[in-house]
């Protein structure tokens, strides 16, 4: 690992030093592996979890989730009121936040963030990008919500109607009610940019208000986050946050090799086990977790992600709904299950593309959803191929599956590929690629069938449904559709999602859970599994939470081993 001079590290964590109390066991590094290289830095343009682990820890948006459950909670802003018709959410921004020091500043009351950069956020994530396409966060959080968003994008009008400035108060008024999508902007898409910076043609810089510094990755492609020391809060005893001098992320697509820097104590935190080594870490050293203080913590929560491949719906032979549905019933996912995931799913994809976590959604009908899902069926499978045209997949020709290349992705892929041809006559060719290029194809639509996975934003079926929003897909086929790279059109699902969103909790789930039954009559995509990775920590990491959104919150984490007597004392 090529190494950041320690004396550039000294001047940058005391450059601007604080008179704020510090914690006692303050200092430290976090160390993980992300399995794989972030694909943008720029936060508006986010669309992977690779990205929104590392910079999750460098920039900040108006509100936050707290990652213990997950509750909304503010951030950049101090507080906010809602209208009663769920269509005007007014934000009173902090007085007290800086962004990261960067040349481009003067002073330090330069890099104090005032309401001007909310609203130019906002108005840059509704322009197009660098390649002429719009970014994620106004697919996502702009288009056909916000009032003006769509007239200020295709530059018919000079600003965002729904977008104003009051002093130190920022407002959005909606084009339809929607209580949850304050939710919404507590979305790494929806992060808030220096003007200043963004002027300058510093962007990539990566100069955020978050806890962290962005430092330029090493020659490994490792990255390294410095503590802020300007950071504006506090905890509940007035200690200066982070308590950690630093955050090291490690690119490293094998989990074998991920395992190994764990194990060597190189990394504190490992989440999903190569499936191959469960039996030996969970069985073989028992003695790690059971000891007192233990070495080692397991966690094993099942996840608000799903693990699915999806057709790529301009394909002449996908457009028929029963190819589509006989892919699905020649899955047997209890045999992929048990031979490739180890253990490691929380459930068989049996239901929709909402994991089934009753215990987050509330009231949402999984059990009806259940009936349109798809358990394996070879015979149906068989009948409904036959039906369209293909009869012991005569006629149809090869499938081409595009899959970021993992161990387990590779396992899962294989496995897939032999089930489809034993019972479908069908050959699957597996392209395998990293995971940029894979994410590409999917957006552009090169290749007949994509692995992919979709980690919630925020704890709602939106958030799972949106992938499959038809007004996501661009009329055109050689434009990017990264909102719905299945380019699915349903306008029934279209309906009830919408009308979705606007109505009150209660509604709302009933016509969610309506969109999704449809989305399951006219599959898209094959459900794999709901994810319920094992995560091993080292048990001197303290205040580490657990969530079903993976969100990791490092600002209270810090590092102290155990001693015997603490440790019996914490668990009384």
């Amino acid at each position: 690992m090529k190494l950041v001079p320690i004396i550039f590290l000294i001047l940058l964590l005391t450059s601007c030093g604080s008179d704020k109390k510090q914690f006692e066991y303050a200092g430290g590094s976090f160390k993980m592996a992300l399995d794989n290289t972030p694909s943008t830095f720029i936060a508006r343009e986010v669309n992977d979890v690779y990205s929104f682990e590392l910079l999750s820890q460098v920039m900040e948006g108006l509100v936050s989730f707290n990652a213990e459950d997950l509750s909304l909670q503010p951030q950049i802003a101090e507080k906010w009121s809602i209208s009663g018709d769920g269509t005007v959410f007014t934000f009173t921004i902090r007085d007290d936040v800086y962004f990261h020091n960067n040349p481009v500043f003067e002073s330090l009351e330069d890099r104090k963030l005032t309401v001007d950069d909310v609203l130019f956020t906002f108005e840059k994530a509704c322009k197009p990008n660098a390649d002429g396409n719009p970014t994620a966060a106004y697919m996502f959080l702009l288009s056909n919500q916000v009032k003006g968003a769509k007239e200020y994008y295709e530059g018919k009008a000079k600003s965002i109607s729904g977008m104003k400035v009051k002093k130190n108060q920022f407002e959005i008024t909606l084009l339809n009610p929607d209580q949850t999508y304050i939710n919404k902007l507590a979305n790494l898409s929806a992060s808030i940019v220096s003007k200043k910076i963004v002027e300058a043609n510093k962007e990539t810089d990566v100069v955020g208000t978050g806890p962290f510094c962005f430092t330029p990755p090493t020659e490994d492609e490792t990255y390294i986050l410095l503590k802020n020391p300007d950071y504006y809060m506090v905890d509940n005893k007035g200690n200066a946050l982070p308590y950690l001098d630093s955050v090291v992320f490690y690119v490293q697509t094998r989990k074998l090799e991920q395992l190994e820097m764990f194990e060597q104590g190189k990394t504190l935190l490992i989440s999903g086990l190569p499936t191959s080594r469960i039996t030996e870490m969970l069985e073989g050293r028992i003695s790690d977790f059971n000891a007192q203080p233990p070495l080692k913590e397991l966690y094993n929560n099942p996840l608000l992600t799903t693990q699915y491949y999806f057709f790529n719906m301009n394909d002449p032979r996908f457009k028929d709904v029963r190819v589509r549905k006989a892919f699905n019933y020649a899955i047997d996912r209890k045999r992929l299950a048990d031979n490739v995931l180890r253990n490691q799913y929380y459930e068989y994809g049996i239901y929709g593309i909402t994991p089934p976590i009753g215990s987050v959604f509330k009231g949402y009908n999984f059990s009806e959803i259940k009936k349109y899902g798809y358990d394996f069926n070879p015979e149906l499978a068989k009948q409904l191929l036959a039906e369209a045209g293909y009869p012991d997949g005569k006629g149809f020709g090869s499938v081409d599956l595009r899959v970021d290349i993992s161990d387990l992705n590779t396992a899962v892929a294989e496995e897939l590929a032999d089930q489809i041809y034993q019972t479908l006559g069908i050959n699957v060719n597996i392209d395998g690629s990293n995971f940029e290029q894979r994410n590409e194809d999917g957006n552009m639509g090169r290749g007949d069938l994509f692995r992919t996975a979709w980690v919630a934003d925020y704890s709602s079926p939106e958030t799972f449904l949106g992938n499959f929003y038809g007004k996501l897909v661009p009329k055109e086929k050689d434009v990017p559709s990264s909102g719905n790279q299945s380019r699915y059109v349903n306008p029934l699902f279209d309906q009830y999602f919408e009308e979705g969103r606007s109505a009150d909790q209660k509604r709302r789930l009933e016509l969610f859970s309506k969109a999704e039954i449809e989305l399951m009559k006219d599959p898209p995509i094959i459900p794999l599994w709901y994810a319920n990775d094992f995560t091993l920590s080292y048990s001197r990491v303290r205040n580490l939470k657990n969530n079903p959104m993976e969100f990791l919150d490092l600002r209270r984490v810090y590092i102290k081993e155990w001693t015997k007597e603490e440790y019996l004392k914490s668990i009384q």
